[in-house]
């Protein structure tokens, strides 16, 4: 029997109708256009407005996207995962609710957080179930409401972030395509740098927390920056090095889409032109869990059979790694 690699047979995507301009930001805070443009290459970002809808009314209708695009039965479902840094609430699981909501009534499922790289951890531990040979079809979704947990009074934080949701489903190949490598990685030194302080076990909300907004996302953004920049470089370079990859080789580079300048750095580290970066970070802003699903929804029509793709991604933790990737299907 031939080896089983684990592919990518299917994409969805859900965003939020509402886009948070830059020229609305700059009426809410002490920003403008170019300012944010230059620093960050944002230009919108899409809130989830709705009262009472949270990262699994995103979660939902991305995987509805994808059911539909690829006639999948949800009943066939085995497992869905739910990559997230926001969940609907504690204790409750998303991907639970997820899961019943679609129909996918025969699968188990839980929730990933490793913040912005929950995506990235969460295609290694799909590929893991498919490669087992017992698991046929993993939903592996990446999904933010980020607004839920930014102040739009920080300028240095609320220009950065938007919601969204992306959808994969991952199932068992037999000619080599699918996830070949990855080199994952976590560092919790970086934990005070990016961080919600409060709301967790060790420092649980109360109404003062919340009144002086603590409950927030704080960043340092300096810092952040300095050890995305090193880091996603970093594992990209020595991923391609360990499968013998140059820049030729390499179709695409799907890098976490947090700053324009930390993607274009990390383009740069592997001599990567332009045209193989994927890029939509103007239109959505870092959607935390969803940036890289949301780039394969974006870029779907443009990839072939046996596109030689890398996954970079950088998020609070700290939490970074890259993956090699073989695209199965022509759109």
């Amino acid at each position: 029997m031939s080896k089983i690699t684990a592919a990518i047979t299917g994409v969805g995507a859900y965003l939020p109708e509402y886009r948070l301009t830059n020229q609305i930001l700059e009426t809410m805070v002490d920003t403008n256009d170019e300012w944010i443009t230059t620093r960050t290459g944002i230009k919108e970002r899409r809130i989830l407005k709705e009262d009472g809808k949270g990262t699994s009314f995103l979660a939902i209708n991305a995987a509805k996207d994808l059911i539909a695009k690829t006639n999948t039965d949800p009943k066939d479902i085995e497992l869905v995962i739910v990559a997230t840094a926001t969940p609907d609430m504690k204790a409750a699981s998303t991907s639970a609710y997820t899961a019943t909501e679609i129909g996918a009534t025969n699968a188990f499922s839980f929730d990933l957080e490793a913040a912005c790289s929950s995506f990235l951890y969460g295609m290694s531990v799909a590929a893991r179930y498919i490669e087992s040979g017992k698991y046929k079809k993993v939903l592996l979704i990446g999904a933010d409401k980020n607004s839920s947990m930014i102040n739009y009074e920080d300028r240095a934080t609320c220009i950065i972030f938007g919601d969204g949701a992306g959808a994969v489903l991952f199932e068992p190949n037999y000619e080599g395509y699918g996830l070949q490598d990855e080199l994952l990685r976590s560092n919790g030194e970086g934990r005070e740098f990016l961080q919600a302080k409060y709301g967790g076990s060790s420092y649980p909300s109360t109404p003062e927390a919340v009144a002086e907004g603590k409950h927030f996302v704080f960043q340092e953004g300096r810092t952040v920056f300095k050890n995305a920049v090193f880091n996603m470089a970093d594992v990209t370079e020595r991923i391609m090095e360990r499968n013998n990859l140059t820049n030729d080789d390499i179709s695409w580079l799907a890098a976490h889409q947090a700053n324009k300048r930390i993607i274009e750095a990390t383009a740069n580290r592997v001599a990567l032109e332009s045209e193989k970066v994927m890029m939509n970070i103007h239109k959505y802003g870092n959607t935390t869990s969803a940036t890289l699903p949301l780039l394969l929804h974006d870029y779907e029509s443009q990839l072939k059979k046996d596109d030689k793709i890398i996954f970079a991604a950088f998020g609070g933790g700290f939490t970074w790694g890259a993956i090699y990737f073989k695209w199965a299907y022509n759109s």
